[in-house]
């Protein structure tokens, strides 16, 4: 794979950006809306928890991706098979932190 120069950045880091912060501002527009909307004679569904959920992933999803092109795509040949390597578990653990915390909402909810 060649390496791209240093002053030109990576094609895909604009995209990766505009989904990041995008999801960030549909993750705080829906918790700022949820919070005016709910009561407690008038709880919100559960399925518009959706939304919150899809878009702190778009927000994760887009860090990992980012995370890689600073780590794995930028390094050079003789380290990035260990940059790889601990790019894989971070991404994991991030991944396995948001599925436990959606997980552990959604028993949250149906438990009451």
């Amino acid at each position: 794979m060649p390496q791209i120069p240093d002053n030109q950045p990576d094609k895909r880091r604009k995209p990766l950006l505009i989904l990041e912060f995008s999801s960030l501002a549909i993750l705080l527009f829906s918790m700022g809306w949820f919070s005016s909307q709910s009561s407690a004679d008038n709880p919100i569904s559960p399925a518009w928890l959706l939304v919150p959920a899809l878009a702190s992933l778009g927000v994760f999803l887009s860090f990992i991706g980012l995370m890689y092109l600073r780590w794995v795509a930028a390094a050079t040949d003789e380290g990035r098979s260990r940059h790889k390597v601990i790019f894989a578990l971070l991404a994991i653990t991030l991944l396995g932190v948001w599925v436990y915390g959606i997980g552990n909402t959604w028993i949250s909810l149906n438990a009451s």
